[in-house]
């Protein structure tokens, strides 16, 4: 008997994570960290700022070559993906593919580095996420601490992305900001959701063709939320019996990004359909990359479907209207 095996909760419900019977919080994925850096090849300088001292919160700022500081750029605020649990702005692989989205875009960026669950569990990712937000939207008129954002950001052009659990992140940041009670000052011009994690307690569409897959979505929610175990839970479950209307979405237009091998592709969907016929007052599209699965962009982010995601992505912060694929 494999006695180490034996001392582990949840390792085979989250391949990348295993909590130890004593507490112990092991990470098996997405725990390299790269410095910022000025990158040669993209000409995009990056740095790490504090913006939260009391939570020891960060956030990893990209800008890319400009000629002067009268040139004011759009602002994406990135969300990254992990399932909760796992990943910051700092990996590699994130490092990388928001470099080569702020190169293609020609946007400032604002990389988040929100707590992880389960030792911070949710609903503290979100008010990380809110908190990043409000102190972006303290740079407006040429406040804060912030040079780069007072003065590269043009806080028309306010974006929020993020892929997976991100896309999550994001979603629920645009609804907070419907909220006229929020407290937000800077308005949300656009909204892109990459291979969105969406679940709810019923099947739909292709999910039971992979009841392996669908069963570890299922443990998942449960697992990051325990306050608030549903799989129908709004904050997981946006367009289910009880959610608040997504014509509450605080933004004029909004990307749904899905994959077709994805297991989470139909919620993709689902959530795009909802927000079309809902009577929100804004654009929706989606595009679907064929033959890909879960955030294969990141996986293999030199492959053709994913330089023509990045594309879709930059032509989407640029007012471009992208089309299907």
């Amino acid at each position: 008997m494999d006695t180490n095996k034996a001392e582990l909760d949840y390792d085979e419900v989250l391949p990348f994570l295993r909590v130890h019977k004593d507490g112990h919080i092991e990470r098996l994925g997405d725990t390299d960290n790269v410095p910022p850096s000025f990158d040669p090849q993209t000409n995009v300088t990056s740095k790490d700022v504090l913006i939260i001292p009391d939570c020891n919160i960060s956030a990893r700022l990209y800008l890319p070559k400009l000629a002067n500081s009268d040139q004011k750029l759009p602002l994406l605020v990135y969300f990254h993906g992990g399932g909760f649990y796992i990943s910051s702005p700092f990996a590699h692989r994130y490092h990388s593919y928001i470099t080569s989205l702020v190169s293609r875009a020609n946007v400032a960026a604002v990389s988040v580095d929100y707590r992880l669950a389960p030792e911070h569990p949710v609903p503290i990712a979100y008010e990380d996420s809110w908190a990043a937000l409000k102190w972006i939207s303290s740079h407006i008129e040429g406040k804060g601490d912030e040079t780069w954002l007072k003065n590269y950001v043009d806080f028309s052009k306010v974006f929020l992305a993020g892929d997976s659990a991100g896309a999550n992140i994001a979603h629920n940041m645009a609804m907070l900001a419907g909220d006229p009670n929020g407290g937000l000052s800077v308005k949300i011009l656009g909204v892109a959701l990459i291979h969105p994690y969406f679940w709810g307690s019923e099947t739909i569409g292709s999910e039971a063709n992979d009841p392996e897959g669908k069963g570890k979505v299922d443990r998942l929610w449960p697992f990051v939320c325990p306050s608030a175990p549903n799989n129908d839970n709004p904050q997981v479950n946006p367009v289910g019996a009880g959610a608040p209307s997504l014509s509450r979405l605080a933004c004029k237009k909004v990307l749904v990004c899905v994959a077709e091998k994805d297991i989470l592709r139909d919620r993709g969907w689902l959530y795009y359909e909802t927000l079309r016929k809902c009577g929100w007052n804004g654009d929706v599209e989606i595009i679907e990359t064929e033959e890909e699965d879960h955030v294969f962009h990141l996986s293999n982010p030199t492959c053709e479907k994913a330089n023509n995601l990045i594309k879709r992505l930059a032509a989407f912060l640029n007012h471009d209207s992208p089309t299907l694929l």
